[in-house]
């Protein structure tokens, strides 16, 4: 059995250690996933050296699109009523 075969595969990101225990082609298909998020430093190691990174960290979707979360939240202006 080839090692590509074997479930020992891992994926790192900017974010950290994306997966692990992949065969290779599974590795190779969430690499094509995430490239298609605009993620980066992506690469697949062993699961052997992926134990020495830290799990990723998912980013809260609002967070990672509007920036800083400690910014003001800026409303719609309302309007007063007529009367």
């Amino acid at each position: 059995m080839s090692e590509l075969n074997q479930p020992r595969w891992a994926v790192l990101s900017e974010h950290g250690r994306e997966a692990a225990g992949l065969t290779y082609e599974g590795a190779a298909a969430l690499v094509r996933r995430l490239r298609g998020e605009d993620t980066s430093g992506l690469c697949i190691i062993t699961d052997e050296a992926a134990s020495n990174v830290a799990p990723a960290k998912k980013l809260n979707k609002k967070t990672a699109a509007g920036g800083n979360s400690k910014k003001t939240r800026r409303g719609r202006k309302r309007m007063k009523a007529e009367g």
